[in-house]
């Protein structure tokens, strides 16, 4: 039975359709893109514990009589983020400015010849061996290197956004493992942020708020999707060409 050839086009489309995500685009075609359902952080499959270097643990004696309790970190207990599930707001303020030039300019020469003029008579029975050998000059080589090279870096970033985050582990150190993700969307552009990193509970201040500079194994990610995003991107088969190309 011969195959139709609508079939056999929508064969032909379905890996192309399903390996670049068109088939998600399609799929949003006449309405805004759907923004994610909120959820546990550490529910997604690419969340994974923190895993640092610790010292080793001190028990504190008790003191008879004694408020204060040795290794404590406060006398007065506050309300500030300090246990899984507790709400901490990341500050970012990223001020980022490069500019970076590079020259290269190399050049090499190079010239080789050897031959065997006399050796013991040897040498009249290389014309024998090699028809048409000069003895005088076996080899004789030549060779030319030219590398231009010029680059300029010029980048300018600015990103200033508070992004509230949930704890979602507290190390045996006391510092705290803090996920946060925001979705916002306007028209139909959908911008997405995400950060993760590490915090110390005294980095926190009074107001449940935390620098992105104190924050260690941080990891911020600013992107999106929608209909603006989509004309500034490569189509996913010229990206494969530049990949693959050797020219």
């Amino acid at each position: 039975m011969t195959p139709r050839p609508a079939a056999l086009l929508a064969v032909l489309l379905l890996p192309l359709l399903g390996g670049c995500g068109a088939l998600q685009r399609l799929s949003e075609v006449g309405r805004p893109p759907q923004m994610t359902p909120s959820s546990d952080p550490t529910r997604d499959p690419a969340w994974r514990p923190m895993s640092l270097p610790m010292p080793s643990a001190q028990i504190a004696d008790p003191q008879a009589n004694a408020l204060w309790r040795p290794g404590s970190r406060a006398f007065f207990k506050d309300q500030r983020a300090a246990q899984v599930g507790d709400i901490v707001t990341v500050l970012i303020n990223i001020t980022d400015s490069a500019n970076l030039q590079n020259n290269t300019d190399a050049n090499r020469n190079g010239s080789e010849s050897m031959g065997v003029p006399n050796l013991f008579g040897f040498e009249q029975q290389i014309p024998k061996i090699l028809a048409g050998a000069n003895p005088s000059s076996l080899v004789s080589t030549n060779s030319a290197n030219s590398n231009v090279g010029k680059a300029t870096i010029k980048r300018n970033e600015a990103v200033v956004v508070r992004l509230a985050g949930v704890i979602t582990q507290v190390l045996p150190n006391g510092n705290l493992a803090v996920a946060a993700r925001q979705e916002v969307r306007v028209n139909r552009e959908l911008r997405e942020l995400a950060v993760t990193g590490v915090i110390r509970p005294q980095d926190i201040g009074s107001d449940n708020t935390v620098q992105h500079d104190r924050m260690a194994e941080a990891r911020i990610a600013y992107g999106g999707r929608g209909q603006l995003t989509d004309p500034q991107s490569p189509r996913w088969g010229q990206q494969v060409l530049d990949i693959i190309l050797p020219f």
